[in-house]
């Protein structure tokens, strides 16, 4: 079961929406709350043609994905969603690497990351540093904001 990485498609825009949306849920919240974050976590087809976005794909499916946004030097890790299914299979750190390895690539020394509290322990295993809060747009709601420093050693980013 081989994961592969690669460049979303613009016909795959609703299908990672969907999957942005199981991810979130798999915290535990109500559709209530789901509905109110809908708008944050669509993707359409100009979205996917206009910004860089990837696919975990296992077996011929989608099982995770990556959105990065913003400038080198700083890039914003703006989506990591992994299909609840394949949560703890190592879908995430390969995204996560997938995203340092593109940043770096694109001159980047800096990862931002504003991250669901749930997936806040993850960061931080990864090596994200906490770097204050910010307030999701959807929900008002006061989110955990990480800062990953890109290295240039080989694997991951120094972290620190």
């Amino acid at each position: 079961m081989t994961l592969l990485i690669r460049p979303a498609r613009p016909d795959e825009a609703a299908e990672l929406t969907e999957l942005a949306l199981r991810s979130k849920a798999h915290w535990g919240y109500d559709a209530a709350f789901l509905a109110r974050c809908r708008s944050e976590l669509t993707l359409t087809p100009s979205d996917v043609a206009a910004r860089l976005v990837w696919v975990a794909e296992r077996d011929g499916r989608p099982v995770g994905l990556l959105v990065l946004g913003g400038e080198p030097p700083e890039l914003e890790l703006d989506m990591l969603f992994v299909d609840p299914p394949a949560i703890g299979t190592g879908a995430g750190r390969v995204l996560f690497e997938h995203a340092v390895a593109t940043a770096l690539a694109a001159g980047a020394r800096r990862l931002w990351i504003e991250a669901d509290p749930g997936a806040e322990p993850f960061y931080r295993h990864v090596g994200a540093v906490p770097a204050g809060t910010s307030v999701s747009p959807s929900t008002g709601r006061e989110l955990p904001r990480l800062r990953y420093d890109l290295g240039t050693s080989p694997g991951l980013g120094s972290g620190a």
